[in-house]
C-alpha cells in the first residue's frame, strides 16, 4: 500500500483526511494493526518545545533620513548587541546574545536576566524595541548614529532563522563532581544529585522519522505558532550514530535548519529563556507533519517512549573534556517516571523540555490539517541519512593545540 504527499493534500482539501497525533497513533495501532491504520491515517502530527541555542532573527530596519549604512558599525536592540555585517540596514540577532554590561559569570552563578531570546520574544509580542546605532558615514550613507524605537508590525521583513532545531534524540546530564555545577542541561547537583533530560521522547520530529524518509528541504512545518519550512539540515546534522533494531539513534543525531516568517508567530511558542550560571537561550515550539504513505513509515510513528533510549553523560568531567563513553543508556519511560537508578543511586530526573507543550502543538497542527488551513509539502531533496547512502562524518573532536 503506497500513498503519495499528492493524493492525501486532496483528502485535506475535501475534509477526508484522518490525522492522529503521535500518541494517539499508538492506540490506532494496537487496535487496528499496521495495516488497516496504514490504509486509514493519512497523517500524523509531532510536536516539541524546547531550548534550542541555535537560533536568531534576521530583519530589515527599513531606511532613516538622512540613511545610514550599519554594517561596520555597533546596533543594539534594548541594549543586545545585534550582527550588523550586511547591507545597510539588515540585521541578525542571536537567541545567546547578551547586554555589553551583563556581569556574565563574572559573579558565579551569573543570572543572565536578559538577552537575544528575550529580545525576541518581545519583538514577537509586539512590544516596541529600542535601536541605537553607530555609524562611520558615507557619501551615500551620511548618518553615523540612529537612535529609535522598532515594532515588528513596522518591519518590512522579519524572519526566524534558526540553523539547529529539533535535535534528534539527546543526553542525559547528571553531575559526578563533589561541586554543584551550572549547565546548558540545567543546575546539576553534586554526586549525580540529579539528572535532566531534553527531547519530547515519543512526540519528537525526528524521533518519528528516524531515517528522513518524508522530513527533508522544504517540509511545511509548525514553527513558532506560525508556519515554517525546513531550510536545510541543521548544523552538527550526524545520521550515522548507532541505532537500536527500530532505526532509532541511541544519541544525539540529526538536526533541522528552519525559517519562517515571524510576523506570523506568537511569544507563546518563543520564549526568551534564562538558564541559570550559564546563559540565555529562546525556547522554540516546532510541529512536523508526518504522511502515512507506507506501512514502514507509520510503523516509525509508533514508537513509544519505552523503546528510545538516551546516554547517561557526566557534565562535570566527561562532556567538557570530550571524553568518550557514558553511563549507560535510559528509555524516555523510566525518565518521564520521575526517576531512574545510576550506578546503584536512585536519581531523580526532570525535563527541560515541556512534553505538555509538544502535545499542544501536534493537536493544533492536527487540527489546521483536519480543517484544511494546512497542506503538506513535498521535499525538493532528502536531508542526508544513513538510508540515501551518505556518508555523514561526525566532527572531528580532538584538542586544539596550545
Amino acid at each position: 500500500m503506497i500513498k503519495t504527499i499528492a493524493e492525501i493534500n486532496e483528502k485535506i482539501k475535501q475534509g477526508k483526511a484522518v490525522v492522529a497525533t503521535a500518541e494517539e497513533i499508538i492506540d490506532i495501532v494496537k487496535e487496528e494493526g499496521f495495516k488497516k491504520a496504514a490504509q486509514s491515517v493519512d497523517v500524523v502530527t509531532t510536536g516539541t518545545f524546547g531550548p534550542m541555542c541555535s537560533s536568531g532573527i534576521y530583519f530589515n530596519l527599513g531606511h532613516s533620513k538622512p540613511r545610514i549604512k550599519l554594517g561596520a558599525g555597533k546596533s543594539y536592540l534594548n541594549d543586545v548587541p545585534a550582527y550588523a555585517a550586511f547591507a545597510a540596514v539588515d540585521l541578525f540577532l542571536g537567541a545567546t546574545a547578551l547586554p555589553d554590561d551583563d556581569p556574565r559569570n563574572r559573579v558565579h552563578p551569573g543570572e543572565f536576566n536578559y538577552g537575544g531570546g528575550h529580545v525576541i520574544e518581545e519583538l514577537v509580542a509586539g512590544k516596541d524595541i529600542r535601536l541605537v546605532a553607530t555609524a562611520y558615514g558615507t557619501d551615500c550613507y551620511p548618518r553615523k548614529k540612529l537612535e529609535t524605537w522598532i515594532n515588528i508590525k513596522d518591519l518590512n521583513e522579519a524572519v526566524l532563522f534558526n540553523m539547529r532545531n529539533a535535535y534528534q534524540n539527546y543526553n542525559v546530564a547528571v553531575n559526578l563532581s563533589d561541586k554543584t555545577i551550572y549547565t546548558y542541561m540545567g543546575v546539576l547537583k553534586p554526586r549525580i544529585g540529579n539528572a535532566y533530560y531534553c527531547s519530547a521522547g515519543q512526540l519528537s520530529p525526528l524521533l518519528n522519522d528516524p531515517y528522513y524518509k518524508t522530513i527533508g528541504i522544504g517540509t511545511q512545518i509548525f514553527l513558532g505558532g506560525g508556519v515554517g519550512y525546513v531550510a536545510w539540515q541543521g548544523t552538527q546534522h550526524n545520521p550515522n550514530v548507532p541505532r537500536n533494531d527500530k532505526g532509532i539513534p541511541v544519541g544525539g543525531a540529526g538536526t533541522l535548519c528552519i525559517i519562517g516568517d515571524l510576523k506570523q508567530m506568537q511569544a507563546k511558542w518563543l520564549v526568551g529563556t534564562s538558564m541559570y550560571g550559564y546563559g540565555v537561550t529562546l525556547t522554540v515550539g516546532i510541529g512536523v507533519p508526518i504522511p502515512i504513505l507506507s506501512e514502514e513509515i507509520l510503523k516509525y510513528t509508533t514508537i513509544t517512549d519505552a523503546g528510545i533510549f538516551a546516554p547517561i553523560v557526566d557534565y562535570s568531567e566527561a562532556y567538557p573534556q570530550m571524553k568518550p563513553g557514558n553511563l549507560g543508556q535510559v528509555s524516555y519511560a523510566q525518565l518521564r517516571s520521575g526517576k531512574i537508578t545510576i550506578q546503584g543511586k536512585e536519581v531523580p530526573t526532570a525535563s527541560l523540555s515541556s512534553y505538555a507543550r509538544a502535545r499542544e502543538i501536534a493537536g493544533i497542527l492536527k487540527d489546521w490539517i483536519a480543517s484544511g488551513r494546512f497542506l503538506l509539502t513535498e521535499p525538493v531533496a532528502p536531508l542526508p541519512g544513513v538510508e540515501a547512502g551518505v556518508t555523514f562524518k561526525a566532527m572531528k573532536e580532538r584538542p586544539i593545540e596550545e
